[in-house]
């Protein structure tokens, strides 16, 4: 058996970008904090952006990596290189940024689609 690191490492090499040029980089919130090989983590963030409307406490997400709260922050940080927090943060401004694409979305519309709690904290971040 190669283990979990061949296996990583195989994907990564396989990966074929197709939907943007050589002068471009490839961006998206999605992938940029999943080049790790932390099931658990994989899982967290798979779950965070299919509830990203909703509020999700750390303990939430630790009795799904089943692990304590404490022990999730601190290997979903060394996973990602962020915090839980702003992973999503940038998952919602990803979803929005989407969303603003089409004229026909309000900022409420946005602000709950994303999970922000007002269209004001949604502003407040497009700015940032």
């Amino acid at each position: 058996m190669a283990g979990p690191h061949f296996t990583h490492r195989v994907a990564r090499g396989l990966v074929v970008y197709h939907r943007k040029n050589g002068k471009r980089r490839q961006e998206t919130t999605y992938l940029d904090f999943r080049n790790h090989i932390d099931v658990k983590i994989h899982e967290i963030q798979d779950y965070l952006i299919k509830n990203i409307q909703g509020e999700t406490t750390i303990a939430e997400l630790s009795s799904i990596a089943g692990t304590s709260p404490r022990n999730l922050t601190r290997v979903f940080k060394e996973a990602t290189g962020i915090t839980v927090n702003e992973y999503v943060t940038k998952i919602r401004l990803a979803i929005a940024k989407n969303l603003l694409k089409n004229p026909k979305n309000t900022m409420s519309v946005i602000a709950s689609k994303c999970g922000f709690k007002t269209e004001r904290q949604l502003q407040r971040i497009l700015k940032n």
